[in-house]
């Protein structure tokens, strides 16, 4: 499924007006009338008490136009309240809005705060309202009258239906400009917009439909929007079924290179979250004092004790050891709990450097390439990197917050500068592609909120690269069905204080669910 910007669906419209010549009429008559009949469907209760419509100058308030002639022709009492001057409404906009008077349709311009307060006991009165106010290409934050007609808005009370996106809301970040419209729901045209999906956007959209306005398929697949939402369709088409021959010399073998002392936890979790996604073999690179404790943990996998310091810490004593491990390899995941010694970071950097099968970098890994994301741009073989967004701050020299306030640019940005795979972890997790394609996870609840999922997401994707994923199909599936499992813990233990171990045990349900179809 695609998810679009502002600019990409700008575009997409203009080539359907432009180069397949239906008219913009044409659009905005669709719009309308799709969203009226979401509106019929989704609130009870308007064909007796009625329905008003807050409109913008702009095409956005000519949607609402239309879905005020949509509602009179239903018998429904609708009035719309026009934040703007009738006679400064132009184009199709214009066209529909002259159409009301004809069906006795009642207009009333707010211009300013005195109107507001002027006509503020009679739009109390009102029981459901459609906002139309402002569209996608919205960038600047909400200010003056139109903050506060959004603010009584939202401080009525009363149900609200978004016509394309909710007023005040980036329809790239999902961030909120200033003050944002907060839908029951909302009706988007021809594709969802990348800040329906992102956290907080998500939330201010409420429920979303996606109607069908006439844009022609040859028409998308000319602009190709670089950004989609994952789904269950999606992750089956990726599925690789194995053969019934199938043995675990022939399912992929992995390194993990992790833990220290304090982190055996993370080593453990990565290793059998491997095993549990389908990987056939996997050996655990380990300080040597730490083996007896991981031997216990991990008995399906091999453990390989390594050299280390005084302070149970790997370094590059170990490297000639790793190096040979890895001649037999399929996928290195390193990082999960190693530490921060130099002497360490000297380690992960020759591995890394030399390494000529998939890396996962997660956690320790990462923090060790603050300062040195160069080296990444020399890597022998593909790198798929796992930050949460303390992590992403960390490699990119920015605030937590700037990286929050644009989850899909910042990870974009840093994938194609460094030419790797950055799944960045969180609510709506970010894949993002050497190629500038981004998914967006829809999977995953507020419970994963707790220490160790991010080494068992480590492990789901290291094990799907094992059994011969490309990592861009590997890491899909592993966020999703990550997600996917937590999703099916919180209905059956409660939203909060099931563990990454309960996650990584649930994978494999999750799996067969998934090919089962059984959702």
């Amino acid at each position: 499924m695609f998810l679009v910007s502002a600019d990409e669906m700008r575009e997409i419209d203009r080539q359907t007006i432009s180069s397949f010549g239906l008219p913009g009429r044409i659009l905005m008559e669709n719009a309308g009338r799709g969203a009226s009949e979401i509106l019929l469907k989704h609130f009870s209760g308007i064909a007796s008490k009625g329905v008003a419509i807050a409109a913008g100058r702009g095409n956005n308030g000519g949607d609402g136009f239309v879905i005020a002639r949509y509602l009179a022709q239903e018998a429904i009492p609708v009035r719309v309240y026009l934040l703007a001057k009738k006679d400064t409404i132009q184009g199709d906009a214009a066209a529909n809005l002259h159409l009301l008077p004809k069906l006795n349709i009642p207009v009333t311009e707010i211009l300013d705060e005195s109107d507001i307060a002027k006509y503020e006991m009679e739009m109390r009165q009102e029981t459901f309202w459609v906002d139309a106010i402002l569209g996608t290409g919205l960038k600047a934050e909400v200010s003056g009258f139109y903050r506060n007609f959004i603010e009584f808005l939202n401080n009525s009370g009363k149900p609200i239906l978004a016509v394309d996106i909710p007023s005040g809301l980036n329809a790239d970040t999902g961030q909120p400009c200033g003050v944002c419209i907060q839908a029951h729901t909302t009706v988007t045209f021809a594709f969802a917009k990348c800040g329906h999906h992102l956290h907080p956007g998500v939330t201010y959209s409420g429920h979303l439909e996606v109607i069908d306005i006439g844009i022609p398929s040859h028409i998308t697949d000319k602009t190709r929007p670089k950004q989609h939402l994952l789904s269950t369709d999606m992750i089956r088409d990726s599925w690789i079924p194995r053969a019934p021959d199938s043995h675990k010399g022939t399912t992929g073998h992995l390194l993990v290179i992790a833990g220290s002392p304090g982190k055996t936890g993370a080593a453990a979790m990565t290793t059998i979250s491997a095993m549990r996604a389908g990987s056939g073999l996997v050996t655990l690179g380990i300080p040597k004092s730490l083996n007896p404790i991981l031997e216990g943990l991990v008995l399906e996998a091999m453990t390989y004790p390594l050299p280390e310091t005084p302070d149970g810490l790997l370094d590059t004593s170990s490297f000639d050891q790793i190096m040979e491990l890895l001649s037999e390899i399929k996928c290195l995941a390193i990082g999960p709990g190693i530490g921060m010694a130099n002497k360490t970071q000297q380690l992960f950097h020759r591995i890394i450097s030399e390494s000529s099968c998939p890396v996962v970098i997660d956690a320790d890994g990462l923090n060790h390439l603050v300062g040195q994301e160069g080296l990444l741009k020399n890597l022998k073989a593909p790198a798929i990197l796992t930050p949460h967004p303390g992590e992403m701050a960390r490699l990119t020299g920015k605030s937590v917050k700037d990286i929050q306030r644009n989850r899909i640019g910042c990870a974009r940005g840093f994938a194609q500068a460094y030419h790797v795979h950055v799944v960045l972890k969180g609510a709506r997790t970010v894949v993002a592609h050497p190629d500038g394609s981004v998914y967006v996870n829809p999977t995953g609840n507020s419970g994963m909120a707790s220490g160790g999922m991010g080494d068992v997401l480590t492990g789901f994707i290291a094990g799907f690269i094992t059994q011969g994923y490309p990592p861009e199909p590997a890491t899909h599936m592993a966020v999703f069905l990550h997600g996917m499992a937590a999703d099916t813990l919180a209905k059956t233990y409660g939203s909060v204080g099931y563990l990454a171990s309960d996650v990584m045990n649930r994978i494999p349900q999750e799996m067969n669910r998934l090919l089962a179809n059984t959702f």
